[in-house]
């Protein structure tokens, strides 16, 4: 048995951070790639929907999701996010049975044996971890992780756009959509909880809408 863990929304400014762990048997894992799966950012959202349905057939699934209050809450504190990440994963492997031999990991730390370590602080595992950047083009049951992580994902934000009554895009800092609602509706109380509020996007937003005050 092997498993695959990555993340979806690291990036984001609105909702949450999803971490998706996929494992299942070696010769499952390679049928995988024959059946499509590869990293979540080249497939578009129906073809990511399907592969995920296909994935919760073949392989054993774990969600995790970290909602913008926790993250406020851990960073904060001064947190990193990649040390929020490699707690919340080694929470994850915890409940991993037995026969797993290997755990693949798309690392966020530059070198990655750093994101190893990280995780080991927190349950030092009796598999191999192997964290390595862009494992999810690299192993197949690592996207399978990526795919159903950013699906969960994807979900919550449309939860979110039905709860604060408008479509502000994908949540992501690099989207002028999701800007341009911020920029109107930064105090909407609906929102509040769903914001990112360590993010420097916001810090911008909140020195820009000072600004306007000023002669």
């Amino acid at each position: 048995m092997i498993a695959g863990v990555d993340e979806a929304g690291r990036g984001c400014v609105l909702g949450p951070l999803v971490i998706g762990l996929a494992v299942a048997k070696q010769r499952v894992a390679a049928q995988l790639k024959l059946d499509g799966v590869k990293d979540s950012k080249e497939l578009n959202h129906g073809r990511r929907k399907k592969l995920a349905a296909k994935i919760r057939k073949a392989c054993g699934v774990l969600l995790i999701e970290i909602p913008a209050t926790d993250l406020n809450l851990l960073m904060k504190k001064r947190i990193s996010l990649n040390e929020i990440e490699a707690m919340r994963i080694a929470k994850a492997l915890m409940k991993l049975g037995e026969g797993v031999s290997s755990v693949y990991v798309d690392s966020p730390d530059a070198i990655p044996k750093m994101f190893e370590r990280r995780i080991r602080k927190y349950y030092d595992a009796p598999f191999e971890i192997v964290c390595e950047n862009k494992a999810d083009s690299n192993h197949p049951i690592v996207a399978a992780a990526s795919i159903v992580a950013k699906v969960a994902r994807d979900e919550k934000i449309e939860e979110i756009k039905k709860i604060v009554g408008f479509d502000f895009g994908s949540g992501y800092s690099s989207d002028p959509r999701t800007v341009g609602y911020l920029k109107k509706n930064l105090h909407e109380p609906k929102l509040q909880e769903f914001i990112r509020k360590k993010w420097s996007t916001i810090d911008g937003l909140k020195q820009r809408k000072l600004s306007e005050f000023e002669n």
